[in-house]
């Protein structure tokens, strides 16, 4: 890492107005792709009701799903090997072309097509959001952007049910898909027209094949689960091939993953008790958390009577408290140092919460049924933060990213098989629970259950009998789903036992709250990783001031604070103007020539004509505190050994280069007296 090439793509990031905006458009982009995750659940009734195919509900969500879920590896390492502004862009397209055509879907079946074209374009903007965050965003400010970005789940989580509830109501269902157009092109033209910078290229030789194959397992288990007792008998010559034919393709996915260059899941990280309890652990999660999404909002309409609107207020306990105890969790954990006993606590609340929730009624009241909804939430947030945290803890740096990417992609593995399964079983009681209405002559001939579901106020024209057996078989075939799910989640609370706790790392204290906050799974390599972790950690350092004294006491360079930043600044520069350094410092010229007339005594600096030049005695000395500052960086990374991986001791050079002589210390340091600090 040379000091023109720092320097170089420091100059190259945006600054001022245009970060902000390009920030601003990439996290409309990330809001758009968060809320779909959770927007339709509030909509599903209503859907159900115009298109038909009460059967297929669930594939409404499992689709979108799936194909963010899968789509996403191949996003990361396209955008890295080809321009990630361009993939942007091309994902961005694909996502409003599927949205689109949601809108426009005359059917089930061409709803839930375009779902998946929908998510395909989804995956991309979630996983090249990340990625041009970094390009964007130099190093020592990346923690305090990333955290915006993670707030952005929590605002889709929040809003997702409300906002779908609210269009449902006061416009058609089919705006839950169009709304995503405007905002969409308004993202499209900012980055096109603000976005610059390119970012690094890297070459890689992508798993096609692996992820063509993960597709095919997936979907064959999904409609296994979705098929199985309601369209076809479980022992039934399909649902047998499916279920052979899905486990086939999970032997030739191992097979082929252990034979790729770049693997999307390394079959080696299975080894590691640890990723595979956390992994299986995050499958319940995700389970509970969208089958759970998507059922409650029917009980809501149906069994209670509200309005989408208000379903969606209702559910907003569940995603206040997830929110709360994911942050809170994240929080404990950075200052205690310890994590195992979140999920040891959270996943018997989650299964008390899937009890309780089973045990509610068409009498259930608004207060039971909120502090339910709170319970489960709190329950899902205390597990999803520390599971990535577990991983990132225990696994080899050359894996960090594999590994971390793989415990979110079976959280969204998870709430595809969660809504497939709670949707088989909801079918499948509804039906059996209307079955036996009819028979005991408490139902009207031709009477419709799914016109029921997308408008319960027709049960208005029935008779008092009909309606209450209706809305308890509703109700009793809600229940039954939760009931279903209580023992995945002691499955998960038995597992909790025998995950491992190890002393934790310094990077694993910095938790990313996007994944915290159940966002979809990005693709992200280890050195990502790590750069994100060191962000955070370096955002959290003592004041500038502080840090420029310790490191002129560590490396010997006695300077004061603001003598030491305009060292380095300039160091990266090579030379540059008085007044443009002045600029950068964001003090007057007058204020911070004491301290540059301290670099030119010195010998450090040359003045000529208003223009500074450092010095090879000066290049030397500003080595020295870069080294300093690389060395502090290390000590974060106790067991990685940045020695063994070049890649490793590259990233720490870099951000010790990039955070010296950066501009948002500038006015800091030089706010001391004129004379300088002589602690240092």
């Amino acid at each position: 890492m040379t000091a023109d090439t720092a320097a170089r793509d420091e100059r190259a990031m945006p600054k001022g107005r245009d970060l902000y905006v390009i920030l601003g458009a990439l996290m409309l982009a990330m809001l758009l792709a968060a809320l779909d995750q959770t927007i339709v659940s509030t909509a599903l009734p209503t859907i159900v009701s115009d298109l038909g195919g009460l059967n297929h509900l669930s594939w409404v969500v499992t689709a979108y799903l799936l194909a963010s879920t899968a789509s996403t590896p191949l996003w990361g390492k396209l955008g890295d090997q080809y321009g990630r502004k361009r993939l942007f862009q091309t994902s961005i397209v694909i996502f409003l072309i599927g949205s689109a055509l949601c809108g426009l879907a005359q059917g089930m079946s061409e709803l839930i097509m375009f779902r998946a074209l929908q998510g395909l374009g989804g995956g991309g903007l979630m996983v090249l959001v990340v990625a041009i965050v970094g390009d964007v965003v130099p190093p020592r400010e990346r923690g305090r952007f990333q955290g915006l970005f993670g707030a952005v789940f929590g605002v889709a989580s929040v809003c997702g049910p409300l906002l779908g509830g609210w269009f449902v109501d006061n416009l058609s269902w089919r705006w839950v898909f169009y709304i995503n157009v405007p905002i969409g092109i308004l993202a499209l033209i900012v980055i096109a027209a603000v976005l610059h910078t390119a970012g690094e290229r890297e070459r890689h030789r992508i798993d096609y094949l692996g992820t063509l194959l993960i597709v095919g397992w997936a979907v064959g288990l999904v409609l296994m689960t979705t098929w199985g007792g309601t369209t076809y008998d479980w022992i039934s010559p399909q649902i047998i091939a499916l279920g052979a034919g899905s486990v086939v393709l999970i032997a030739v996915w191992i097979a082929v993953e252990q034979r790729a260059a770049e693997p999307i899941m390394p079959p080696r990280l299975f080894a590691s008790s640890v990723f595979s309890l956390s992994s299986a652990i995050s499958f319940v999660v995700g389970f509970a958390m969208f089958g759970a999404l998507t059922f409650l909002p029917i009980f809501l309409q149906v069994v209670h009577g509200v309005s989408p609107t208000l379903s969606g207020v209702h559910l907003l306990p569940m995603m206040l408290g997830m929110l709360a105890s994911s942050i809170a969790s994240g929080q404990l954990i950075s200052k205690f140092g310890r994590y195992k006993v979140y999920p040891l606590v959270g996943t018997p609340i989650i299964a008390a919460a899937l009890f309780l929730c089973s045990r509610l009624d068409e009498d259930s009241s608004t207060l039971s049924m909120s502090l339910r909804f709170a319970l489960l939430g709190f329950g899902l947030g205390l597990v999803m933060q520390v599971l990535v945290i577990a991983v990132q803890n225990t696994v080899s740096y050359g894996d960090l990213g594999s590994a971390t990417s793989g415990v979110t992609f079976f959280r969204q593995i998870g709430g595809s098989f969660g809504v497939a399964v709670f949707g088989s079983v909801f079918s499948n009681r509804l039906a059996a629970h209307v079955e036996d209405l009819a028979k005991d002559r408490m139902l009207p001939p031709g009477f419709d259950p799914a016109a029921v579901q997308g408008n319960p106020k027709l049960l208005d024209r029935y008779p008092g009998q009909v309606k209450d057996g209706v809305l308890h078989a509703y109700a009793q075939s809600i229940d039954t789903v939760f009931l279903w799910a209580v023992p995945v989640a002691a499955v998960a609370f038995v597992l909790t036992w025998f995950l491992r706790e190890v002393p934790l790392r310094a990077t694993s204290s910095a938790p990313d709250y996007g994944e915290g906050f159940g966002g979809a799974p990005t693709v992200r390599s280890s050195r990502h990783e790590i750069e994100r972790a060191l962000s955070e950690l370096m955002r959290r350092d003592a004041g500038a001031l502080e840090l420029y004294e310790r490191l002129g006491a560590v490396s010997g360079v006695n300077l004061p604070a603001g003598s030491m930043w305009a060292l380095c600044r300039i160091a990266k520069d090579g030379s540059v103007r008085g007044d443009v350094l002045a600029e950068r410092a964001g003090v007057p010229v007058e204020q911070g020539r004491p301290y540059v007339d301290r670099l030119v005594h010195a010998g450090f600096v040359v003045r000529h004509d208003g223009t500074l030049t450092i010095t090879d005695t000066g290049e030397e000395a500003a080595e020295r505190l870069f080294t300093a500052r690389r060395e502090g960086l290390a000590e974060h990374l106790d067991g990685w050994s940045p020695g063994e991986h070049p890649e490793l001791a590259d990233v720490l050079a870099r951000l010790a280069r990039a955070s010296l002589g950066d501009e948002a210390d500038g006015r800091e340091v030089h706010a001391e007296p004129a004379g300088g600090s002589q602690r240092s």
